[in-house]
């Protein structure tokens, strides 16, 4: 943590403090493989080694920082379209650091190995630590019949544990399904009239596996304590553990989760109070990361690196429901949507590489949303009297800020879990910043949420009421093009520096540089040219009809487009032809020239425009005072590099806009 970044924490503390409130950061950075093979690690929530990947983690973890932690497979979201239920290993432990249950609180020397014997002892043994009759069903799974499994139909009540009849005789069939056998119950089967709850024992991979059933938190702790004393009292270490984790009513826990999401591993942190738990956070995942052999970027070449691709969304929220900032000032909500709005680079430039309307974070004006209705929404919450709000805020604002779908997630800053009543999970009080990317640097990462703190604090005490901005053209022109988000980007730290928090410019240059590479850099004396790849928002395309008779919706990313950014002096003395065709130039940021251009890179199918071939390889050519230097962009490389062969003959045709209002060029049109 550098001395800029705690100082700017101790001011925005400082400010919370003063007008006594208590904001909390929320994270959900993500991890991939060092080599990320498979759909699993580009596309799909599950695959052969994500669960692996996710122990690894959990392990690393606890051994690390969590030593008194214990880690629990617990079911997650099924989402229409995937064959089986994603999964999330919890890691919980006590906040005063005590051992999470009694049997805990020594360490012995143990084995994980077991077998049928003594599987048939651990039976016995809990029942008799739950002073329970004995109740265990045998648990047949038809994909592999010979192996050891067992059910206990076993509930709660009354400060009692019991047992329920089934009715199903001394051996039960489970489902031809993935997963533990907890998850595989024919609970369909069962009489109408019976409890569905049961705790599952296995055998998987010589180690014994326990699934707990759905508990509260005192049951749920008791139970755990007496796994854990019958598997030592048979020499074995603690058994892996799966289940539902329940609420934390007593306040006494800290969770974080290992979850399954398309193609990465998402970590939920648990909620910070500050932005230095935050950040710790980050540094003790990075640290768990490398022995579990995971990174928080992708290497797609030697010298292209980007983002995971899952994201890395920030979320602010309140102690509890009860103590919760943002409930009963609605017009420090607005003040923050009305800023982000005017500032495209807080969407763009900690982004990843899809962007606009049909991104998963799209800004409110690339939503279904007219201006107009997301105006009169923000004036109505900012003339509510005082009181808590947090329905009037859920009810305003989740119909609009959505995707082009109505989509209440898929959004630059997300309402469905502040206060939707009508989603499970969704009245948790949280806003949810879904356009930031997972970095390859934790200090990178803390430093966007300081950010994000830090514009918080400020407008806490300096409302922004200005008007909203209709951008036009100039949204998915200017604003992809990296130096109008860099220039944006200065008018944000400038306001804060005005606030007093002080944020280290060369930071978040650092940060931009990674985003935005350099791909080529020509210079001769004063005259100098820059390229950088740009934003591109990469359209949705119609459904198209899949193996058995499903449906999915493509993204095309056939195009793409480049920043071409000119010293003065390069304007007056120098030419671009792109292809043969002169590419003229702009005026910039910076009293610099400069001109953006869009070019189709791939065709796969499906894409739009199919009767365009790709423009590759591109060959930039610069001439002037008698001197012509050409570079060449290969297909399967992001660098330019010196071009000898022929240049291209020059065209008479420049290089075409499809408005003359344009910055950015496209050499698709002829």
């Amino acid at each position: 943590m550098t001395k800029s970044l705690a100082r700017v924490a101790d001011q925005v503390e400082a400010t919370f403090a003063a007008q006594k409130v208590r904001l909390t950061l929320g994270g959900e950075p993500t991890y991939v493989p060092l080599d990320p093979v498979g759909p699993e690690w580009s596309v799909t929530a599950l695959g052969p080694t994500k669960l692996r990947y996710a122990y690894a983690l959990a392990d690393a973890l606890i051994a690390q920082s969590l030593p008194r932690a214990i880690a629990l497979y617990s079911p997650g979201k099924f989402y229409p379209g995937e064959m089986n239920p994603r999964w999330a290993i919890n890691l919980v432990w006590n906040v005063d650091d005590t051992p999470f249950v009694p049997s805990l609180a020594s360490t012995i020397q143990s084995s994980a190995k077991i077998d049928a014997a003594s599987f048939r002892q651990f039976q016995k043994r809990l029942v008799q630590a739950l002073k329970i009759e004995d109740g265990w069903v045998r648990a047949i799974d038809p994909l592999d019949p010979p192996r050891s499994a067992a059910v206990l139909p076993l509930d709660h009540a009354e400060d009692r544990f019991f047992i329920e009849d089934w009715q199903c005789g001394e051996s039960i069939e489970l489902l031809r399904a993935e997963g533990p056998a907890g998850l595989r119950l024919p609970l369909n089967n069962l009489p109408d009239n019976v409890s569905r709850r049961a705790l599952a024992l296995e055998i998987a991979e010589g180690e014994l596996r326990v699934f707990l059933p759905p508990l509260l938190q005192a049951p749920f702790l008791r139970l755990i304590n007496a796994i854990v004393e019958s598997a030592r009292g048979l020499g074995l270490t603690v058994p892996g553990l799966a289940g539902y984790v329940p609420s934390d009513e007593a306040g006494i826990w800290s969770r974080l989760a290992i979850a399954s999401d398309p193609g990465v591993l998402e970590i939920n942190l648990p909620p910070c109070a500050t932005w230095r738990e935050y950040a710790h956070w980050l540094d003790v995942l990075e640290r768990a990361a490398t022995p579990a052999g995971l990174r928080s970027c992708k290497q797609l070449s030697p010298e292209e690196q980007v983002g995971t691709g899952g994201g890395n969304h920030l979320l602010f929220g309140g102690p509890s429901l009860d103590d919760h900032p943002l409930f009963s000032r609605p017009a420090w909500v607005t003040s923050i949507l009305r800023y982000w709005q005017h500032h495209p680079s807080l969407a763009y430039i900690f982004t990843g590489q899809y962007v606009g309307c049909s991104s998963q974070a799209p800004r409110p004006d690339e939503g279904a949303s007219a201006l107009y209705d997301l105006e009169m929404a923000y004036r109505f919450l900012e003339e509510l009297p005082a009181g808590d709000h947090r329905y009037l805020i859920s009810e305003t604002l989740r119909h609009l800020h959505t995707d082009t779908s109505g989509n209440t997630h898929r959004s630059e800053t997300s309402f469905d879990k502040f206060w939707n009543v009508n989603f499970d999970g969704g009245c948790r009080g949280l806003i949810e910043f879904r356009a930031i990317e997972t970095f390859p640097h934790a200090r990178w990462m803390s430093a966007v949420a300081l950010l994000w703190h830090a514009l918080a604090a400020h407008l806490l005490t300096h409302s922004f009421k200005e008007p909203l901005i209709d951008f036009g053209d100039k949204l998915h022109d200017a604003y992809f093009l990296p130096s109008f988000l860099w220039a944006d980007f200065e008018k944000v730290l400038r306001d804060l520096r005005r606030g007093g928090f002080e944020l280290p410019t060369a930071l978040f240059r650092e940060i931009f540089e990674w985003r935005f590479p350099v791909m080529l850099h020509h210079a001769d004396g004063a005259a100098e040219l820059t390229l950088r790849r740009g934003h591109e928002g990469w359209p949705l395309l119609c459904e198209q009809p899949l193996e058995g008779g499903s449906t999915s919706r493509f993204v095309d990313t056939s195009i793409e487009r480049l920043e071409f950014l000119a010293t003065r002096e390069f304007g007056a003395r120098c030419k671009i032809h792109i292809a043969g065709r002169e590419l003229p130039l702009q005026s910039f940021p910076g009293a610099k020239r400069g001109a953006g251009l869009r070019y189709r890179r791939t065709a796969l199918y499906p894409s739009l425009h199919p009767g365009i071939t790709p423009q590759m390889p591109l060959v930039v050519a610069i001439t002037g005072e008698g001197k012509t230097a050409s570079y060449r962009l290969e297909q399967d490389r992001r660098l330019f590099v010196p071009h000898t062969d022929t240049p291209s003959p020059v065209s008479p045709h420049p290089c075409r806009k499809l408005h003359p209002r344009l910055l950015t060029y496209d050499l698709r049109l002829s």
